[in-house]
């Protein structure tokens, strides 16, 4: 028998639609994947999620909001999606070889920051090497570090970091940002900030910790040594849509396009939430948000459907 509701992520947005689903009598199975709880994992403490004045753990508060649907409820399956079949309903869902079939669907797989893929990044990721200024700035306190990136969200990180840091040193392999003029001015003029343009990085350097860089002038080819203790990486992120590739309509940089204010998707019956569908605002609070108003659009829609 097919599943009402089953949603794929287990982020704010996922575990949001969980427990509205689950309090809306839907009874949702939820497959939250191996990486259960999304980005807010990998964060150290929350201070901006409202009805924390002290702050919150990022898997402090995930555990919490998974408690919380499973006590209303959710069913939940810890294990990654492998396929998808949306052309028709009951929906198709493969976990590896297992099956699962529903009249509706909510994906809010989020999504994943970019990395360089450079030698010595993965392996001193979490020792010095981070993709978040928000979650890891506070461990850099009266140290010089590194920041690679050239929007509007790497001139805030670099401006952010300048609390903790003594010396954010941006890296950019061109010679002007594309960050809007007032950022791209704020973070030169900052003076705990200074630009390396032209300059791209080679290789993360440090045996269990960062301490430097291998960078390279584009311009000229000189290579040099940056000497940092922290470096972290500002370019971007990836939705994780690969298994949902032309079977949703997905914008040019690979996020679910979602109607006009609401979040159904080009597939009738098929909703999306959070990261995977917002580029711009990637906060837990709007990520949550995102996955009451998919629990709710789903519930309205099975209402006109069964009716």
């Amino acid at each position: 028998m097919a599943e009402k509701v089953l949603i794929i992520g287990s982020g704010p947005a996922g575990l949001t639609a969980a427990i509205y689903a689950a309090r809306a009598d839907l009874d949702p199975l939820m497959i939250e994947g191996m990486e259960r709880g999304g980005q807010l994992m990998l964060t150290t403490e929350v201070e901006n999620y409202p009805g924390f004045p002290e702050g919150i753990m990022g898997p402090e508060l995930m555990d919490g909001m998974r408690k919380q649907a499973e006590r209303f409820g959710t069913r939940i399956v810890s294990s990654d999606v492998s396929k998808v079949d949306l052309s028709e309903r009951p929906f198709k869902v493969w976990v590896g070889g297992d099956l699962y079939e529903s009249e509706t669907l909510i994906v809010s797989t989020g999504a994943s920051a970019r990395w360089l893929g450079i030698p010595g990044e993965s392996r001193l990721r979490g020792y010095g090497v981070s993709a978040c200024a928000t979650c890891d700035g506070f461990f850099f306190r009266d140290r010089e570090i590194a920041i690679v990136g050239g929007g509007d969200s790497a001139m805030e990180e670099a401006i952010f970091l300048t609390k903790f840091a003594s010396k954010v040193t941006i890296l950019h392999r061109r010679d002007e940002f594309r960050a809007s003029k007032i950022m791209a001015q704020r973070a030169i003029d900052h003076p705990k900030i200074e630009v390396l343009w032209n300059t791209t990085i080679d290789e993360v350097l440090g045996d269990d910790l960062v301490t430097g860089l291998r960078v390279k002038n584009v311009n000229t080819g000189e290579e040099s040594m940056l000497p940092v203790e922290g470096f972290f990486l500002a370019i971007g992120h990836d939705p994780n849509t690969k298994i949902f590739q032309d079977q949703l309509d997905l914008d040019a940089a690979g996020y679910v396009v979602t109607n006009g204010g609401f979040t159904r998707t080009s597939v009738e019956g098929v909703f999306a939430a959070g990261d995977v569908v917002d580029h711009y605002y990637q906060q837990a609070v709007t990520a949550a948000g995102m996955g009451c108003q998919a629990a709710i659009d789903v519930e309205h829609w099975l209402d006109r459907t069964e009716a």
